[in-house]
């Protein structure tokens, strides 16, 4: 780390913090990542066969480079005496335990908030479960069972095809909350003194995301229509497929806009129609509206209607795909993008560039400190740092406890 690199860390608002974090897949290690991109010292916990998500083909091979940055990993096997010892040890010596396992298993190891807190009274513990506790808690839940059944899936399809939103959101918004959760119970112990144990959930950040279609339902007496066929608010405000084979989204949610857009496409006859006079009368007109403007807007292409709309203060989005990101001029000008070496895979070793945390502190973002750790990494400088002699550590090691 550069001398500059430690002074921003230093600056850090969670610098000076220990979080201790037995988490896997998204939902713990987003938890862990957001505090240690905050400034936190943020150690994994791994079984010395390592985090499963090192390995994950397909959709799954993004996750851990992506959540696990600016952390250190030590390995322990819970399952022997002297790796269950370590991290009891380590876990009492945190500001807060962070934890996404199945009911029962982190009190099966002794490692819960009821046995840690009687060694550390300001030990914060943050639980991410699937279920908050009530009658579903011991169901096994995955982001795709909770917008299942939570609504999201029901309103992100057509009608009798639901589906799932195309990223972990439940997963990385209940990580998310665990996290305030954490900040928020840090702030109390600062009054307090104590600590206390906080609970995030799956299903229950899902029904969250879907409170404003809930809501629109006790409001109006009228169920949400799923979004493909929802009678929008607004009568521009769509995909256009058009020139080349292109496609833009569109929109004109004011009055201002409507005209703004007439006139810089030209379209005076339909600024002047008495039935598009006002956005209501617009919405209800879209069924002979949308029409003509697609038939009109198709002789453009994507980069004819971007300038146009860059130009006039238009909202408007080309459809863009995730690996296009990489060269999106904005993030690219605004350091949205930071550099990581790979640490597991057919291309460890190699730099990959990965998103940082969508906000600014003093005009900064926070960025990458560390490299996602390969497996067992701080092992031995963090069991030192707990008072186990080097020799000790050796035996640990000989005896597969630790790697």
């Amino acid at each position: 780390m550069t001398e500059n690199s430690k002074a921003g860390a230093a600056a850090l608002p969670l610098a000076g913090l220990r979080v201790v974090e037995f988490s896997h897949m998204v939902m713990g290690p987003t938890c862990g990542m957001v505090l240690a991109d905050l400034g936190a010292e943020v150690i994994k916990v791994e079984p010395v066969e390592g985090d499963r998500t090192r390995h994950l083909l397909g959709a799954g091979a993004g996750f851990f480079p992506m959540f696990n940055r600016n952390k250190k990993s030590i390995a322990l096997d819970l399952r022997h005496p002297d790796g269950l010892q370590a991290a009891i040890r380590l876990a009492s010596s945190a500001d807060v335990v962070v934890q996404n396992f199945k009911p029962g298993v982190m009190t099966k190891y002794g490692l819960d908030y009821r046995a840690l807190s009687r060694l550390n009274e300001r030990l914060i513990y943050v639980n991410h479960a699937g279920f908050l506790p009530g009658p579903y808690e011991k169901r096994t839940a995955l982001d795709e069972v909770v917008q299942m059944m939570g609504g999201l899936a029901y309103m992100t399809g057509r009608p009798g095809d639901p589906l799932r939103a195309g990223a972990s959101v439940n997963d990385i918004m209940g990580g998310m909350f665990g996290a305030i959760g954490a900040m928020a119970a840090l702030m109390q112990r600062g009054i307090t003194g104590r600590g206390q144990e906080v609970d995030s959930a799956l299903f229950e950040n899902n029904v969250f995301l879907v409170g404003q279609h809930m809501m629109q339902y006790a409001v109006t007496g009228e169920a949400a229509a799923p979004m493909p066929e929802r009678i929008s608010a607004w009568a521009v405000y769509d995909v256009f497929s058009v020139k080349d084979e292109g496609q833009i989204f569109l929109a004109a949610v004011s009055d201002a806009q409507w005209n703004t857009l007439c006139t810089a496409m030209g379209f005076a006859d339909l600024q002047a129609n008495p039935a598009y006079a006002s956005n209501n009368e617009r919405v209800r007109a879209r069924p002979t509206l949308l029409p003509e403007l697609r038939r009109r807007l198709a002789a453009f292409s994507t980069q004819q209607l971007s300038e146009i709309f860059e130009r006039n203060g238009l909202p408007y989005a080309p459809i863009v795909r995730p690996e296009e990101l990489f060269d999106d001029p904005h993030l690219n000008a605004t350091g949205g993008l930071a550099e990581i070496t790979l640490t597991d895979g057919e291309r460890a070793g190699q730099t990959a560039r990965t998103t940082l945390l969508p906000i600014r502190m003093d005009g900064q973002r926070p960025g990458i400190r560390h490299n996602p750790p390969t497996l067992g990494e701080h092992t031995r400088q963090l069991l030192e740092s707990l008072g186990y002699g080097p020799h000790e550590v050796t035996a640990m090691e000989a005896a597969g406890a630790v790697v």
